[in-house]
Order: structure tokens, then sequence, then C-alpha cells
């Protein structure tokens, strides 16, 4: 015991304790194989049956299954009439951006009977995340859980759950969604909203010939079960909830959080949320329930419900078949309940100190939001169907992102190739204005181009995200790959740097990849570009994003061999 009464010898022991403890966690690092054919199946959903491009046939896709330290390889053939990629959202990525997938950012498509395979290793990440493919729109049934275990050895920080259960929350349409898309951009106007919204692929007893095939969600008396809740939908924030249980909430994006209790969570597509549930009602069957949350004004969408059943093993059996108690429902929240939603994320801390850049070496203003395109003049009317014969557009900083066709972001800087992109994407808005008042129709229209910002390896970045009325204000979920970010604040109205400044919170601010800035409001956030690469930011509702509204960093490499991109694997696919 003398030993350790000195400081020195304490520290050069927790060292070596460290040291140790760190060999073993690499030693029982695993490798994880998979194969994902991408193919054509026949799906039935309300009523008809429908070709669907899916993943080994699955709808959802294969649920992943790995632990923190844990590396993936997976062999992706496209079987499949259309080009393909896969995206492993949230996945940091680090020195492997040829593995993140977004189409002609890090790498060309994988064209029909083409394969790539993805390598990559999970480093400090824990929780829920998920895969979909990023091409075009066939993230609508190409998609999957990615569900993060703690390092072997160790454990959660709260109560080890008796169950987990994925919960992929998605959207239906009785139509190709392909087609749904290159009807919208033949027309210019919005695309047609979907048929339904669904759970684990399933629309749920709520819509017509869905009855028979509700997710059932098992739990029993006394018992506690992890729900990793996933949105998957491709344009629409969703509430969720279950009749007659709370929720506790302890990770969202693969963070963990400082536990709180609530009814109801927000989701915004593309974010995933940890919540635990008790099984202390009385055994019956309850509805898990999930609808929208609209915050755009004027436009439609799917006023629907998808449900799941959650069923207590000891609920009592129908005395005679077909006639069982119908679950009890939940109460969810109006579809433009804003406050529940802005509360939810207000309710989001990090369970301890957080290592948050207090100094900032690019300080970026980001305004986001929709626009209207004059009618070209060699169209027709048919091409100029949005408001006033416009055609729908959007934009960050008043630029409207053109994918590159030829090569991708990442191979062009990789291989120092000129006239795929400029590196004059803007640090703040070309005009300051009353960004969440009545915006003069001159800037409606945004700039067409394929424009990035760089980053220098190491800097320590802010952003401001600020939400525009133009067209119509909207909760905009953003998502920045490569990186997890913190949310050091939210608002409503215009982002004021002389008072809102007060509001920081660089203490325990939530961890997240994706952001949901607030209809009509802001969100500020930090990170620090410690990840070489060409890095897509934009925004998770896929609509939106067919429309411009993304932009990309490039980070350069630093010093040596660890801070630099690795090189290009041999099989990347080409253009």
């Amino acid at each position: 015991m003398e030993v350790f009464e000195k400081p020195w010898c304490f520290m050069f022991f927790l060292g070596l304790f460290l040291l140790l403890a760190s060999k073993m966690s690499l030693a029982n690092a695993k490798t994880h194989f998979h194969d994902f054919v991408v193919q054509e199946t026949p799906v039935k959903r309300l009523c008809k049956t429908h070709n669907t491009i899916t993943v080994n046939g699955m709808f959802p896709g294969p649920t992943l299954e790995v632990n923190n330290g844990d590396s993936l390889v997976v062999k992706v053939t496209n079987k499949a009439q259309y080009n393909v990629t896969i995206h492993w959202h949230g996945i940091r990525q680090m020195r492997t951006a040829w593995a993140d997938g977004p189409e002609f950012v890090t790498q060309c498509p994988i064209r029909p009977e083409g394969t790539y395979t993805y390598r990559f290793t999970i480093r400090g990440q824990e929780g829920t995340l998920w895969w979909h493919a990023h091409s075009s729109w066939l993230r609508a049934t190409v998609y999957g859980a990615l569900i993060i275990h703690p390092t072997q050895g160790s454990s959660y920080p709260f109560p080890v759950p008796k169950r987990q259960t994925p919960i992929l929350l998605g959207e239906w349409w009785n139509a190709n969604p392909i087609d749904v898309l290159r009807e919208a951009t033949r027309t210019g106007a919005a695309p047609n909203v979907s048929d339904a919204y669904t759970i684990n692929g399933q629309p749920g007893d709520l819509y017509n010939c869905s009855s028979t095939d509700t997710v059932i969600v098992p739990i029993d008396s006394g018992e506690t079960h992890l729900l990793q809740v996933i949105n998957a939908a491709l344009n629409q924030p969703l509430f969720f909830t279950v009749a007659n249980h709370q929720f506790t909430v302890v990770g969202a994006d693969a963070s963990y959080l400082k536990p709180f209790t609530t009814s109801v969570i927000m989701l915004g597509p593309g974010q995933t949320t940890d919540v635990l549930i008790n099984g202390n009602q009385p055994p019956a069957r309850y509805y898990l329930a999930a609808s929208a949350y609209f915050s755009a004004q004027n436009a439609a969408f799917g006023n629907t419900t998808t449900t799941a059943i959650l069923e207590y093993k000891s609920a009592p059996c129908p005395a005679k078949k077909g006639q069982s108690t119908p679950p009890f429902m939940p109460r969810l929240p109006a579809f433009n309940d804003t406050n529940t939603a802005s509360a939810f994320s207000a309710s989001l801390r990090s369970p301890e100190k957080v290592s948050v850049p207090t100094e900032i070496d690019e300080n970026l203003f980001f305004t986001v939001g929709l626009g209207l395109n004059k009618c070209p003049p060699n169209f027709n009317s048919s091409q100029c169907q949005g408001p006033n014969g416009t055609r729908f557009t959007s934009s960050i900083n008043n630029v409207s992102f053109v994918l590159p066709q030829n090569f991708s972001i990442l191979q062009a800087h990789q291989q120092g190739m000129p006239g795929v992109f400029t590196t004059d994407f803007p640090a703040n808005p070309p005009l300051s204005f009353d960004y969440t008042g009545n915006v003069s129709r001159s800037l409606w229209q945004p700039v067409p181009g394929t424009k990035v910002y760089k980053l220098k390896y190491g800097s320590r970045v802010q952003i401001v995200l600020q939400d525009t009325s133009i067209v119509t204000p909207e909760n905009h979920p953003i998502h920045l790959h490569g990186y997890d970010f913190s949310i050091i604040a939210e608002g409503f109205g215009n982002f004021n740097p002389n008072n809102d400044t007060a509001k920081f919170n660089l203490v325990d601010p939530p961890q997240r990849n994706t952001a949901s800035v607030p209809v009509n409001g802001w969100s500020v956030i930090r990170f620090v570009a410690d990840n070489p690469g060409a890095w897509l930011m934009h925004c998770h509702l896929d609509v939106h994003i067919s429309w411009g509204l993304a932009m990309v960093f490039l980070v350069e490499n630093g010093v040596g061999e660890v801070q630099s991109l690795a090189l290009p694997p041999e099989d990347l696919p080409i253009c």
C-alpha cells in the first residue's frame, strides 16, 4: 500500500493498467464479414405487391451487430437496375472516407452487376446507428440497423435490459420511389407524399390490409426493454410514443445521454434514439405509434399513424379467435406541435463534461432553406409546376449543391484533378437579411454549383445553422458525415451573436451527427476537424438534398500517416 501513497507510482501503475486494458480490448476486437446483395424483390404492402429494391431480399435490410472497436467488411453486389452506394450513417470513418458511401462525394456508384467492399473500424462509438443507400431515392427501402454494443468486457452506463429491439421508422410508397423522384424532377414540383409510415417495414393495423402483419414487440412484467429507435423515413420527422408507458431516454446517435423520462420522442430523418421501457403496466397489448411532425406551412404531408404492438407475454389470450381486445392507443402530439419537438430536443444532455472547443478557428454561418427557380427559357409549362410557374430548389448560403457526374469529389481531391469542384463555398450568406421574416423575392433563387469549403486538419469549427422563411420555414435535420458534433445551443428567430452566445452550453451538450434545426430558428454546433476527407453536410429530408440543400467540407491531411487519408482501395468503383 505504501507504493500507491506516492503520486508518481500511482500514475505509473495507472498508465500500465490502461495500456494493458487497451491491448486486451484490441485483442478482443473482431472483424465481421457480410455480403449485401442489392436486388429487386416482390414486397406486399397496403393490399398490393410491388417489385422493391432490397438488400438480401429483406425489407428492412439485415441488422448488423458489432462491439465498439470491431471492424466491418461488407461486400456489396448490385443486382438491381439502378446505381447504388451504401452509407454507414454516423460512423466516423477515421481515415477511411472511401467507405463513407455518398454517391459522387466519396465514391462513384456501384453500377448494375458491379461490386464494392466497404471496410472500416468502429472507434469510440456505442449505441444505435444505421446504414442506408445514398444514391437517388433508393434509401426508401434500402436500409437497416447498425447496433454497436459496448467494448467486450464492459457494459452500458445503465442497468442491462432484458431485451433489445431495433425499431426502424420508415415510409412506404405504392409506387417506385425512383419514379416518384423522376417525375418531381421533370415537373419541378414537390414529389408525391408517401402512402404510409412503417415500423420495421410494416404499416400496422390502422392501414388497410396490414392487420395480420403488424409488428409485435414482446415484453414481460417487471422486465426492462431497450428500444433502439431509428427514423429511416425519407422525408418526414416523426413523433414516437407507446400507450400507458414512459420512455427513459439514454442515448442518441451512438452517444450516451444523461437519462430523463418522457412520454414522447421526436426524431428527424437520420436520427436515432435509445429508450428504456419498463414492464410495469397490467399485462395486455399496447400500441407503439409514430406520426408526422410537420412544421412547413401550406404543404402536403401524410397525416397518418403507423403502429406496432407492445405485447406482454402474460397477457390473457382471447376467448375466441379474432376476438382479442384492441390494444390501448396512445395520445400523439398534433402534427404541428413544435413545442413538444423543441422541448424534447432541449432535454438532451451528455452524461458528463464534454471536450467542446472553446476557441474557434472557423466561425461559419449557414442559412438553410428552400427556393424557387424561374422557369428556364427552353422549358415548357409542364416542366415548371412549382408555385407560379417555377421549379423548386433549395440551398445553403444561396448555393444549390450540384453533384459531379464523372468523378467523386474525394477522388478528384486525392488525384489533384481540376474542374470537378471549386473551393469557394461561402462562409457566410452573400447578403444579410431578416432570415425568418418576409424575405425579398429577389433572394428566392439560389446559384447552382459544386462548391466545397476547405478545413485545415485540427481546425476548431463552429457553425450557426439558420433556418429561413424562403417559400416556407421548416425543421431541417442537418447531417454531417464523418463527424460527431456538439449541439451547444438552439433557438427561434434570427441568431443574434450579441445575445444568443449567452445560451451556449459548453459543459454537457449532446453529441450528435444529425441536428434538427428548429422551424424558423437556429442551431449552433461545434467540432474539431480531425478526420481528413470529403464530408457531405446535407438536409436528411431527401427531397431537399435532391433540390440542392447540401455542401461538402474538404478536410486536409495533417502530419504523418495517422492524420492522413488512407489510399483508396483497389476495388473502388470507377465512373
